[in-house]
């Protein structure tokens, strides 16, 4: 056998190790380019960033830093320049850095910045960890300011959120960490962050919310202080204890984390209960509470955040028109008062804006802010009789006329058997005038007639958001909804069937005076024809001068409508000129009864108060709309009685007929009743000559309108 050399075995080992190298699939040239790239950037930021740190550390001390104070004025200004409320240091208490207790400064640091006592005033690292967030994210997520970058921000700084401003940042603090100790650094952060309800300050905080000083609260009180300067408004108990009380259980989640408190310390102060002092009164210009509340929230979605207002110096130009507001605020508390209603459950609230460019005229979420904060125009509550105008502008979409008769007369659908105030009934009358007397039965015929779909689309369209149940209740308002909505669909009937979005901001300005902001166009849309709104009008302006609603007769064209809810648990009145619309709500909060209060008496005349300043500046100008007839009822029903004996023979008249006598017109003295209403406005028809055919003998009149069966049945 031939013998096997080891040099040939090494040369076959070196042919197979070729073949399977040869064999194996090359890298990518593009991949192994784009790894050699990505390590460059990674290199050039490691760079950037070891050459920021030296540059950083090179960084001269800031003077006299102990004894600088910022100068927070960011102010709110009325459409007509008054200033109408200024964020500033009202409620400001200094504390020193031995008075805090511990359970605070370890609440403080583990919720803003847990790296306090170790970093030189920065974290690049959390820098770059929470904008690869915010750019995975697509919006902020997490932010990465350390407490000495937001004491930065408030000394010196503006709150435009921009890379530079942050740049800024990160260079102030390094020069505070140069200039004064980590305990001084928090001690003026302590001092100057904005904790919400006007406290500047921890301490000045311990006392809006607990009426106590900082070292006498509790680890719960104190865990809810340090989590409020991320968002003192939406985490403020005053105005969301919920959401206070979870913002509270995470500061204490993370001190148990970190080791600062027991578990037994944990989980006690997550069961405390918050126990608040009454809401202070505020030192501060703010004469329109809720409506700069209003305004906040829509600076939030601008961008902005309560810090960013209340420290960035800002001027911010408002839609309020500072006299009606002044003139609602009086309004209010007169004609509440003037009811025996000051309790404090018994509130109101009132929205009033321009139907034809939208903007925020007076706002009033209820009677005293100092009482409670919360907002009223923005709750939901049945409207009543105020939700009919919206069945009744699908019945005229639908083709049905003002002038149609309707019978006033008990009606039955299933088991529900609807009746008008008082149980009285006037058999057939006018569309308009069920609408002007605010029948129920005429208001439940109509839906019946045109379907609740129609009506639910309806409300829809003129912007009622709230849910509609699919029943015929919804005619009579069963269902609830925002005044700020209601209002807001009303505007429809008074700008031409056009619905417009109603905003509160004008524009945003800098301490320098740049402009940041400045609003736009306002949203339009039409959803009704402009003959509906005309009827509508047509038929409104009756509510108001023969109707439910004349208390709220001011003297100018105008048009509206009352509601009351069953057991008068709500009561409103929403009414319009050409150019203002006003909503009015009163009710109690717990939704208990107001025994007697309607929408024709409280809110009409606090609607009639506000509106007389609203529209002095418009003079006596009316609806710029097509004419529609009104016709008396008395006369439809003549004329329909005529047409029926002529379909019958007709007997040979009589030698001894006579023409009819003219009959004199007395003065027509003010109604009392809906009765009295109904009459006055036939008397008043006889006097004017527009509304009245000089014929009635030619006016032919409308059949009454079929009862359909009802949706369900069919």
């Amino acid at each position: 056998m031939a013998r096997i050399r080891r040099s040939d075995i090494y040369a076959s080992e070196r042919e197979i190790a070729k073949s399977n190298i040869s064999r194996r699939k090359r890298p990518s040239t593009f991949w192994a380019n784009l790894r050699t790239l990505i390590i460059f950037f990674v290199a050039c930021a490691l760079a950037g960033l070891a050459a920021f740190e030296l540059y950083l550390s090179s960084l001269s001390p800031i003077k006299n830093l102990e004894g600088f104070k910022p100068n927070i004025v960011t102010q709110f200004y009325s459409h007509d320049g008054e200033i109408i409320k200024t964020f500033t240091a009202y409620t400001s208490t200094k504390i020193n850095i031995e008075d805090v207790p511990e359970d605070f400064k370890k609440a403080l640091i583990a919720t803003e910045d847990k790296n306090f006592y170790t970093h030189h005033g920065y974290d690049l690292t959390g820098l770059a960890r929470s904008t690869i967030q915010n750019i995975l994210a697509g919006h902020v997520v997490q932010g990465a300011s350390t407490i000495t970058q937001q004491l930065a921000r408030i000394l010196f700084l503006s709150n435009e959120k921009t890379f530079d401003r942050k740049i800024k940042e990160i260079i102030i603090a390094a020069r505070i960490e140069k200039t004064i100790s980590k305990d001084k650094i928090l001690e003026m952060y302590m001092n100057n962050v904005y904790l919400g309800s006007g406290a500047y300050g921890v301490e000045s905080a311990a006392q809006t919310y607990f009426n106590k000083k900082l070292k006498n609260c509790t680890l719960p009180e104190l865990a809810l202080i340090a989590g409020l300067p991320q968002a003192p408004s939406v985490y403020s108990p005053f105005n969301n204890m919920d959401l206070a009380i979870q913002r509270r259980n995470q500061v204490l989640t993370r001190m148990y984390k970190m080791k600062y408190i027991t578990e037994d310390q944990y989980n006690q102060a997550k069961e405390a209960k918050v126990h608040l002092t009454s809401v202070p009164r505020f030192y501060t210009t703010n004469k329109a509470p809720y409506f700069t509340d209003y305004v906040m929230k829509e600076l939030e979605k601008l961008g902005f955040d309560e810090t960013d207002i209340s420290q960035g110096g800002y001027k911010i130009v408002t839609t309020l028109d500072y006299k009606t507001q002044e003139k609602l605020n009086e309004a209010i508390l007169k004609n509440m008062r003037n009811y025996g209603l000051t309790k404090a459950n018994q509130q109101a609230a009132v929205f009033s804006f321009s139907p034809i460019d939208g903007r925020i005229l007076a706002y009033a979420g209820g009677k005293d802010y100092t009482q409670s904060q919360y907002d009223r125009v923005q709750a939901i509550r049945p409207a009543g009789s105020a939700f009919k105008p919206f069945v009744y502008a699908a019945a005229l979409e639908h083709g049905i006329s003002p002038n149609d008769l309707i019978e006033d007369a008990p009606i039955t659908i299933g088991d529900w058997s609807p009746k008008n105030y008082s149980s009285k009934y006037k058999g057939k009358i006018p569309v308009y005038t069920a609408l002007m007397v605010s029948s129920n039965v005429c208001a439940v015929r109509l839906i019946k007639e045109v379907g609740i779909r129609a009506v639910i689309q309806t409300a829809r369209v003129l912007g009622i958001t709230t849910p509609l149940e699919y029943d015929y209740t919804i005619a009579l308002g069963s269902n609830g909804s925002k005044l700020f909505e209601l209002t807001r669909a009303y505007g429809a009937f008074a700008n031409g069937g056009y619905v417009v979005q109603p905003y509160a901001i004008e524009r945003i300005e800098t301490s320098r005076g740049k402009v940041v902001y400045r609003a736009p166009k306002t949203k339009v849309s039409r959803q009704l024809s402009l003959k509906t709104a005309a009827e509508m009008t047509a038929m409104l302006k009756t509510v108001i001068t023969n109707g439910t609603g004349r208390a709220a007769n001011i003297g100018v064209p105008c048009a509206g409508k009352t509601g009351t809810t069953d057991d008068y648990k709500d009561a409103s009145f929403v009414g319009y000129t050409p150019n203002i619309v006003t909503g009015v709500w009163v009710g109690n909060d717990d939704n208990t009864t107001t025994r007697s209060i309607q929408g024709g008496t409280v809110p009409a005349l606090i609607w009639r108060d506000v509106m007389k300043t609203a529209t002095q500046k418009y003079g006596k100008v009316d609806f710029n709309y097509p004419e529609v007839k009104l016709i008396p009822s008395y006369l439809l029903k003549q004329n329909a009685e005529k047409e029926k004996q002529e379909e019958e023979p007709a007997e040979p008249a009589t030698e001894t007929e006579q023409a009819p006598t003219p009959v004199s017109v007395d003065p027509i003295k003010p109604a009392t009743t809906p009765a009295e209403a109904v009459q006055n406005f036939k008397r008043q028809s006889q006097q004017t000559a527009a509304p009245v055919p000089t014929a009635p003998a030619e006016t032919k009149a409308p059949t009454p309108i079929p009862m359909a069966t009802p949706e369900s049945v069919r």
